[in-house]
């Protein structure tokens, strides 16, 4: 028997990075409603608190989102779900949202982004919307995550610049300055730990001091990752797995996150005032398969909560 975090010879694995553990060990993880219906139990995937984001897909009911919240609360993770400006009808609508998840679940945290629909469903077109409505102060939410792109946004900014994205963070920055908002940037997932690093500290040089959570695509099979990359406007690092896809020996088999959080980690020990503070996924290949990968990649951070 090996202890966890052990690796026994037969197995010839090398052992876990000192430094990947303890990049990854306060990462957090996204679900949809319709995907932790399915799971029992999360306890048996999860460590003990690892904030749980709840993704709010359009046509997506608030009971439904309401009721995974509760669940995962009630199961002792701390819930953030989705409010996606865009579909947001009214303050009415807003507020109920609101005190829904407060009342009901619990909730003091969210997530504000724009959402992925081109047209408003109302009031609100972006999360700077959401936040100017007073509301979530007004309700003592304790942390406002917001979304970050290191690669750009071309919804954003269709010309391939990133001016107004970079605008809009100077504008929650300053936000942040007048709130004393516990703040932090949730980002888009990327594959290339150079871009990522480039763009941390050039939005830290800019005066941007708001935490970054780093958005990381969990183990899946390269022709999903490459579906959703595309989907999501992933910029200069889908080439990365452009260029597994023309590697007949590496096209089968599923990619996963270790070489680009190994870098990130190396240059976190190296550098300690980064400003990435965490990891955040996107389990596109499954809940399941992406909390296995950090149990047996990253040591202690992947310790299901019944086994502490």
């Amino acid at each position: 028997m090996a202890f966890f975090g052990l690796k026994t010879k037969a197995s010839q694995t090398p052992p876990v990075s000192e430094n990947l553990e303890r990049f990854v060990s306060n990462f957090s993880i996204e679900v949809m409603p319709r995907t932790a219906e399915k799971i029992e139990n999360f306890k048996d995937l999860l460590p003990q608190n690892t904030r749980v984001y709840i993704a709010h897909i359009e046509g997506t009911p608030i009971d439904d989102m309401v009721k995974t919240a509760k669940g995962l609360a009630e199961d002792g993770f701390p819930t953030m779900p989705h409010f996606p400006a865009r579909i947001i009808k009214d303050k009415v609508t807003l507020n109920d949202w609101i005190s829904r998840y407060q009342g009901e679940a619990g909730v003091n945290q969210a997530l504000l982004l724009a959402g992925g629909v081109s047209k408003p469903h109302g009031d609100y077109d972006s999360s700077m919307s959401l936040l100017e409505t007073g509301l979530f102060d007004k309700a003592n939410f304790k942390n406002i995550h917001i979304a970050g792109h290191p690669e750009g946004n071309k919804d954003i900014d269709p010309d391939g610049t990133t001016v107004n994205v970079d605008a809009a963070l100077k504008w929650k920055q300053n936000y942040k300055s007048k709130t004393d908002a516990k703040m932090a940037i949730a980002t888009q997932f990327a594959f290339e730990a150079g871009p990522i690093i480039e763009w941390a500290n050039s939005i830290k040089n800019a005066g941007i001091d708001i935490p970054i959570h780093i958005g990381i695509a969990g183990p899946a099979k390269l022709q999903t990752l490459i579906k959703f990359a595309i989907a999501c406007g992933v910029g200069p690092s889908l080439k990365v797995l452009q260029k597994r896809a023309t590697d007949v020996t590496k096209l089968l088999l599923p990619y996963e996150p270790t070489e680009v959080l190994s870098q990130l980690a190396d240059h976190k020990a190296n550098n300690p005032d980064l400003n990435i503070a965490s990891v955040h996924f996107f389990p596109l290949g499954g809940i399941k398969t992406n909390a296995k990968w950090v149990t047996e990649n990253c040591g202690t951070a992947g310790l299901p909560a019944n086994q502490i």
